[in-house]
C-alpha cells in the first residue's frame, strides 16, 4: 500500500496541467521570387548563413560606423529595452524561487506576568499570578508540492517571457541601427542633391553671363536674359529649401545617438555615386527567417508563454498541498534552552481547494486560451509580414539596379543635349528657350539618378532589417545560436557589451 501511494505521488509529480507547447508548423516557400536573368543576387553559402550584427559596415562609411556605435551606446530606447530584459530575468528568478523550499527562522525573548484572574481551563486547578521568562528559537520550512504543475507552468511562462524580452532587445537594436543607417543615407542623398543643384547653378550662372554679354552687344533681346535669370532664381530657391530638409535629418540622427539637437551637426560631404555602390547581398532561404528575425522569435516566445498560462489557469481546479514542518526550542532560562524538555517540533501538511467560485476558474481558462489564440495569430502574421518585407526588398533592388543604369545613361544624354543646345544657340540656329529646356532636362536627369541611388541604399537598409540584420558569406556560425534562439543570443551579446 505504501509503495502504491508513493508511485501515485511520483506519477502526479510528473504531470502538469494544461497542454504541452509545440511550435505550430508553417508552410514556408522554398526560395524567394527572383528574376532568373538578374545577376544581382546569389544564394547563401553555406545554407545557414550566420547573422551579422554590424551589417552597416558593408557600406564602407566610417562616419556611419561612428554614428551606429554612438547609438548603441547612448540611445535611450535601447537602454529601456535592456532594462525591460533585466526586469524579465528578475521576474523569472522570482517565479522560479517557488520551486525551492522556503526556510524561516523566528527568535524571541520576553519577560511577562501572567494574570491570576485569567479564565480557568480546569476548575479543579486554581490559577495563580506568575512572572516568568519566555525564550523561543524556532525554524520552519514551507514547501508546496507541485503535484499538478502550476509552479512548473508559471516558470515556463516566465522563462518564455524572458526569452521574448531578450528578442525584443535584439529587435530594438536592429530597428535603431536600421533607423540610423536609413536617416544617414537620406542625409547624404540631400548632400548629393545639393551638389547637383550647385553644379546646375554654376552652369546657369555661366549661361546668364554669356547671355548678358550678348545682350550688351545688342545681339539678343532682354527676354533671353530674363528667362535665364528666372531659371537661376528658381534653382537657388530649390537649393535653399534643401537646407531645411537636411537639418531635419540631422535632428533625427541627434535623437537616435542620444545627443541634443542644437549641439549636433554633420558636415556636408558629397561622395561620387561610383564610390558608393550598394554592397552585395546574400540571400538565405525563407525558412531561416524563423530563426534569424528577433521579432519572429519574440512572437514565438510570447506564444509559448501564453500556452503555459493555460496550464496555470487549469491548475486552479486542483488542490494545493503544502508541507510545513518546524523545529525549535522554548524555555524560561537560557541554561536549559537546548535541553531535551525544551525541544518542540511539528510535522504537517495543509491542503486548500476551492469548491465553488461562480465560474471564475473557467473564465480564467477561457481567457488564457483566447490569449494563446491571439499570440498564435500574431506569430503567423509576423512571419507573413517578414516574408513580404524581404520579397519587397528583393524585388525593389532588382528593379532599382536596372533603373540606375538607365538613369546614368539619361544623364549622359542630357549633358550632350546641353552642349548641343549651347552650340546651336551660339550659331543662331535656335532660341534660348531650347538652352533652358536642355538645362532643365539635365537637372531632372541628375536628380533622378541621385534619387534612384538613394533608394538603392535605403532599400538595402530595409532589406538588411527585414533579413534580421544582414548576411555574410563564410563567417563562422555561433554554436550557441543554432537552436532557433538567434534573438536571445543577440540580446545576450548586446547586454554584455
Amino acid at each position: 500500500m505504501r509503495w502504491a501511494w508513493f508511485s501515485m505521488m511520483a506519477a502526479l509529480a510528473g504531470c502538469a496541467a494544461g497542454p504541452d507547447y509545440r511550435r505550430p508548423e508553417l508552410e514556408m516557400p522554398a526560395a524567394w521570387r527572383i528574376d532568373a536573368g538578374d545577376a544581382y543576387w546569389h544564394a547563401a553559402a553555406p545554407a545557414h548563413a550566420p547573422l551579422v550584427l554590424d551589417w552597416w559596415r558593408g557600406f564602407g562609411d566610417a562616419q556611419l560606423d561612428s554614428l551606429e556605435a554612438a547609438a548603441l551606446a547612448e540611445n535611450q530606447t535601447l537602454r529601456a529595452a535592456s532594462a525591460h530584459y533585466d526586469a524579465a530575468r528578475a521576474s523569472l528568478a522570482e517565479v522560479a524561487s517557488a520551486q525551492a523550499p522556503q526556510l524561516g527562522v523566528q527568535a524571541g525573548a520576553a519577560r511577562e506576568k501572567i494574570s491570576g484572574e485569567r479564565p480557568r481551563i480546569n476548575y479543579g486547578v486554581p490559577t495563580y499570578s506568575t512572572v516568568q521568562n519566555d525564550i523561543v528559537l524556532r525554524a520552519s520550512v514551507g514547501y508546496e508540492l507541485d503535484l499538478f504543475g502550476r509552479i512548473r507552468r508559471e516558470v515556463q511562462a516566465a522563462s518564455a517571457s524572458a526569452d521574448a524580452a531578450a528578442d525584443d532587445l535584439a529587435n530594438a537594436r536592429l530597428v535603431i541601427t536600421a533607423d540610423v543607417a536609413a536617416t544617414y543615407v537620406a542625409l547624404r542623398v540631400v548632400d548629393a542633391q545639393s551638389d547637383v543643384l550647385a553644379k546646375l547653378i554654376a552652369l546657369q550662372q555661366q549661361s546668364l553671363d554669356y547671355v548678358r554679354t550678348r545682350h550688351d552687344l545688342g545681339a539678343v533681346s532682354g527676354l533671353d536674359v530674363l528667362q535665364q535669370q528666372t531659371q537661376l532664381d528658381a534653382t537657388r530657391t530649390q537649393a535653399q529649401l534643401l537646407f531645411a530638409t537636411r537639418a531635419q535629418y540631422e535632428h533625427v540622427l541627434a535623437a537616435l545617438v542620444g545627443a541634443a539637437a542644437p549641439a549636433f551637426s554633420i558636415a556636408p560631404r558629397v561622395v561620387p555615386l561610383t564610390d558608393t555602390s550598394p554592397p552585395a547581398v546574400t540571400l538565405a532561404q525563407p525558412s531561416e527567417l524563423l530563426e534569424r528575425r528577433p521579432d519572429i522569435a519574440s512572437a514565438e516566445r510570447a506564444m509559448a508563454a501564453a500556452n503555459a498560462r493555460i496550464g496555470v489557469a487549469r491548475a486552479a481546479y486542483f488542490p494545493s498541498l503544502t508541507l510545513n514542518p518546524g523545529i525549535g526550542w522554548e524555555a524560561t532560562r537560557f541554561a536549559s534552552m537546548f535541553g531535551a524538555p525544551a525541544l518542540l517540533w511539528s510535522v504537517g501538511v495543509s491542503a486548500e481547494s476551492m469548491l465553488f467560485d461562480g465560474g471564475k476558474r473557467r473564465a480564467r481558462v477561457d481567457f488564457a486560451r483566447a490569449g494563446y489564440a491571439e499570440a498564435q495569430a500574431h506569430y503567423r502574421q509576423t512571419v507573413l509580414a517578414a516574408m513580404q518585407q524581404v520579397q519587397d526588398g528583393v524585388t525593389g533592388l532588382s528593379v532599382l539596379d536596372a533603373a540606375a543604369r538607365q538613369a546614368h545613361a539619361a544623364v549622359d544624354d542630357a549633358r550632350r543635349l546641353v552642349d548641343m543646345s549651347h552650340e546651336r544657340y551660339a550659331g543662331g540656329m535656335t532660341a534660348f528657350i531650347d538652352v533652358i529646356s536642355a538645362q532643365q532636362q539635365l537637372q531632372t536627369s541628375r536628380e533622378q539618378e541621385v534619387a534612384i541611388h538613394g533608394r538603392q541604399l535605403a532599400t538595402l537598409v530595409f532589406l538588411a532589417k527585414a533579413l534580421g540584420g544582414g548576411w555574410k558569406v563564410g563567417a563562422p556560425e555561433s554554436p550557441q545560436c543554432n537552436e532557433g534562439n538567434g534573438g536571445t543570443c543577440i540580446a545576450q551579446a548586446i547586454h554584455t557589451q
